[in-house]
């Protein structure tokens, strides 16, 4: 019954582990052939690997002054929180000069990641005073003089909402702006202190705003959700959730104190990132505690989206996008090879030395390095599609060290196994004893592994980053392949006749010639041995014992005398 149970279970952890690999592999095939975007049975490339595309952008700051290194070195972050943020990996962000940032992206990104980019003025909330459909201005119709109209409040107004800031010449600019034309000038810099008319994102609305109330440095943090029922039930409708740091919280509860209650549209506050109101929500309630949440005709994407907009919009400066253009790889494909032919050679080390010193239990180490070859590219393929990493040289370089570190898990479990048997236990009492003791040594080294790992993804730059994440990626890997593949597979051949008699070439043969040491002087000798091959085997055993152990011995001899 128990080896009925113990082969079901070993044949049980295989299938699972099948299953897992065929489920990747059936989604990959299904995601190429349906043309999901990115999909593709390769994984992505990184700049270095691959080239990309190079923006460089010019610092725009009000009165002609320079931006400082502060504000630079933040804006940096800040970008590069907008690339990260929208899925691509393995992006460059760094100062050039002194005002200069240059942006170097792999491949070639798509235009939301290019907006977060471009988008790069400061993110604001201001109230909304007017609103309406934007339409081109009939042919022939006068055009005001801006220049010559009063930009001064007729009254004083009592609250950013208030009509007054409706000056003659906002009120003229509103009447004859065309969203569908060029209004704002590249890196225009809004004055916070009055009123805006601008347009949405879609160029289909156009608003009158007043001053600003909030700023967007105060949002700590903003996710895309689905709402939920006061039961705490999840919908499908998806929303934006916002959080503000102290002042923010202050501040946004008095604007929504003012709001709250007001006709449509002057209880609508509206988000301006660049200019551009990305939304403009109405207020449906006096919101204090910091927590907002945005609702409306969402999808996952573009609920995604604005919280990234509103997450990563706050930039301390400006900018106007200098050059565009396409780099090639600065590494490129040779370095590629290099990097994977230096794998290949580790790899066929690592098989000799098994075959070398474990004989027939090499056959498991090499099944154990295919089948974890085939996740890791399932999982590195899988999360270029789905996420948008890109795998650098450096995470070339953590697979490769990662090969002696699932090498290492092989070594440990075959000499606990080897020890056990050196104690006289039979192969099959010997699998399972000794993986009792390996698996506790095995779950150690790879939890040291990973949170190195860890540590190094969150506290170093990009490029390391890409080693550190494949670390990780195979140390999780490895105690998936030795739980459910390495040790199953023992488990059987423990079964098999030639591993099953000692064979010397299958890895097993300990047990037919050696002694195990108990300490003290004292030795356990397998009852299976002839009386010369236990004579040997105990002379090869005495090799083990310490100084103070020869000499305890010694000095029983003595007494004995």
């Amino acid at each position: 019954m128990a080896e009925n149970t113990t082969v079901s279970s070993a044949r049980r952890k295989l299938s699972w582990l099948s299953g897992i690999a065929v489920f990747f592999v059936g989604l990959m095939v299904w995601g190429v052939a349906s043309g999901q975007t990115g999909a593709s049975y390769s994984p992505e490339l990184a700049l270095d690997l691959q080239g990309g595309t190079q923006i460089i952008l010019t610092p725009t700051v009000a009165d002609g002054d320079q931006a400082s290194a502060e504000q630079l070195n933040q804006a940096v972050t800040i970008i590069r929180q907008r690339i990260d943020g929208s899925g691509v990996g393995e992006a460059q962000v760094t100062i050039q000069g002194a005002q200069n940032i240059v942006v170097s992206i792999p491949g070639t990104p798509d235009a939301n990641t290019l907006q977060l980019i471009r988008a790069s003025a400061l993110l604001e909330f201001r109230p909304v005073i007017s609103q309406a459909v934007s339409t081109p201005l009939a042919e022939g119709a006068l055009v005001a003089d801006l220049e010559a109209l009063s930009d001064e409040p007729a009254t004083n107004p009592a609250s950013p909402s208030d009509a007054a800031w409706a000056t003659e010449r906002i009120l003229a600019e509103f009447e004859q702006i065309d969203c569908l034309t060029a209004f704002r000038q590249p890196g225009q810099i809004d004055d916070p202190s009055k009123a805006l008319v601008t347009c949405d994102e879609s160029y289909i609305f156009k608003y009158i705003l007043g001053p600003v109330e909030v700023q967007g440095a105060s949002i700590s943090d903003a996710s895309a959700g689905t709402v939920t029922t006061q039961t705490g039930a999840s919908t499908n409708t998806w929303a934006v959730n916002l959080e503000f740091n102290a002042d923010g919280t202050e501040a946004f509860g008095q604007v929504t104190s003012r709001l709250f209650g007001q006709a449509s549209p002057t209880d609508q506050f509206a988000i301006t990132l660049d200019g551009l109101v990305i939304t403009a929500p109405s207020t449906n309630a006096v919101i204090t505690n910091g927590k907002a949440q945005i609702t409306g005709s969402f999808t996952q994407e573009s609920a995604t989206v604005l919280s990234d907009q509103l997450k990563y919009g706050a930039l301390p400066i400006g900018f106007e996008v200098q050059s565009q253009e396409n780099i090639s790889a600065t590494l490129g494909s040779e370095s590629l090879r290099s990097g994977l032919i230096a794998g290949l050679i580790g790899l066929i080390v690592v098989v000799i030395y098994m075959a070398f010193q474990y004989r027939g239990l090499a056959t498991v180490v090499l099944g154990s390095l295919i089948i974890a070859a085939l996740l890791v590219y399932l999982a590195i393929a899988f999360l270029s599609w789905r996420q948008g990493y890109r795998l650098s040289l450096a995470g070339v370089a953590g697979l490769i060290v990662a090969i002696g570190i699932t090498s290492d898990s092989f070594i440990v479990y075959f000499e606990r196994i080897r020890d056990e048997l050196r104690d006289g236990r039979s192969l099959e009492a010997a699998v399972e004893a000794g993986w009792g003791r390996a698996l506790r040594t095995i779950l150690i080294s790879g939890a040291v592994s990973f949170t190195a790992a860890v540590v190094l993804y969150l506290l170093t730059s990009s490029s390391v980053r890409g080693f550190a994440f494949t670390l990780g990626l195979i140390t999780l890997i490895d105690l998936l392949i030795v739980t459910m593949f390495t040790h199953p597979l023992v488990q059987l051949l423990a079964r098999n006749k030639f591993f099953a008699s000692g064979h010397r070439f299958s890895g097993f043969d300990l047990s037919a010639k050696a002694a195990s040491y108990k300490g003290r002087g004292e030795f356990r000798v397998s009852a299976q041995l002839g009386a010369g091959k236990a004579e040997k085997a105990s002379k090869e055993a005495v090799k083990r014992q310490t100084i103070a152990e020869r000499k305890a011995l010694a000095g029983m001899g003595d007494d004995n005398e």
